[in-house]
């Protein structure tokens, strides 16, 4: 893991005071290397992200598409810009039809991007057609800007021909590459839901949609604490998750379980929201079926219910405590012991 990030961050950083640090040095002042990718979740390499030095939030997520984009800095320091400036300019419908970007104001959009080549792509729009219509039947405004992330422009074209919102036109390269920059797109397809304003609702569009195919819960603002299903597992791959597993048979245990966790997690998420940062946990409650079974035989995992875990995927480490009865407290002091790195981990 030191390898890959040594790979990452190159062999020398410079700190704020000018002062320059090598990558291996920074095990020995006490910092450790794998909190740099959980907690700008990092999910491959070679990843840049841009950070003010000042006050140490993030600039740009994808900062090698502006090394591409702006490779004499033009634009520097490349923060972040609202996505109405963004995303200005003509939009295309499928019928060739243009309409000017302030269309898009005030209501909801799904900043979609995806490509025909990708079959998970292709499988999310059929879903996501059918969300769609049933939300503007509901009389919701929402629209949906699709960003292609085609290699033709014919693929681009048969693609959006079943689409039956607007997209950024697929010439407009340098547009589409502004609002992956924007994003920090790391992998499609990928759904951000905005507000009326053009803030972030969520970045879980897809495991929304797939959750809740009625729109009953549209626009989805994120839950502090969400079931595990086949449709959000792909989330335990973003950085360290809290799975209380419990048994499904009981009824009332999964919901039970959710109310126990939820005052942590909500504490927790609102903290690191005072900071303008992600939250370093999301949080789980996983019942009794195939899907949980196999990530307990991945992660081997004793069959106990309750039993309560931190798990991280991407540093293949696991955080166990299995005790007869799980209670707020035990859960508060386990999510504290493991922020302050007091917790052993174990191999996955």
């Amino acid at each position: 893991m030191a390898g890959a990030l040594t790979d990452l961050l190159g062999e020398v950083l410079v700190a704020a005071d000018g002062e320059e640090v090598a990558v291996s040095a920074l095990a020995a002042r006490g910092v450790s290397l794998l909190k740099l990718w959980n907690k700008y979740r990092v999910s491959n390499i070679p990843s840049l992200i841009f950070i003010d030095a000042s006050s140490g939030k993030v600039v740009c997520r994808n900062g090698l598409l502006v090394i591409r984009d702006d490779p004499e800095g033009l634009e520097f320091p490349w923060g972040p810009k609202p996505f109405s400036e963004v995303v200005a300019g003509p939009l295309l419908r499928n019928n060739g039809q243009t309409l000017d970007s302030s269309a898009l104001e005030g209501s909801h959009v799904g900043v979609y991007f995806s490509a025909h080549w990708c079959p998970p792509c292709r499988s999310l729009t059929r879903v996501l057609v059918e969300s769609y219509r049933k939300i503007k039947e509901a009389g919701q405004k929402f629209e949906i800007l699709f960003v292609s992330a085609d290699r033709s422009e014919d693929s681009f074209k048969q693609y959006f021909s079943e689409m039956p919102w607007v997209a950024v036109p697929y010439a407009d390269e340098a547009r589409r590459s502004r609002l992956n920059r924007l994003y920090g797109i790391q992998g499609i397809p990928t759904l951000i839901v905005l507000d009326a304003k053009g803030e972030v609702i969520t970045r879980q569009g897809r495991v929304e949609v797939l959750n809740d195919v009625e729109c009953r819960e549209f626009p989805w603002h994120p839950k502090p604490v969400l079931e595990l299903t086949d449709s959000n597992a792909v989330q335990l791959n973003e950085g360290p998750c809290l799975v209380l597993f419990v048994d499904s048979e009981d009824d009332g245990e999964s919901e039970a379980a959710k109310q126990l966790i939820q005052p942590i997690a909500e504490k927790i998420i609102a903290k690191y929201k005072a900071k303008e940062e992600e939250a370093p946990l999301l949080f789980f409650v996983a019942g009794e079926d195939d899907m949980t079974d196999s990530l307990r035989d991945y992660t081997n995992l004793p069959e106990a219910a309750p039993l309560l875990t931190i798990l991280d995927m991407s540093a293949r480490a696991k955080y166990v405590m299995d005790v007869e009865e799980i209670t707020p407290e035990i859960v508060e002091a386990f999510v504290s012991d493991f922020l302050a790195d007091k917790l052993k981990p174990e191999p996955i």
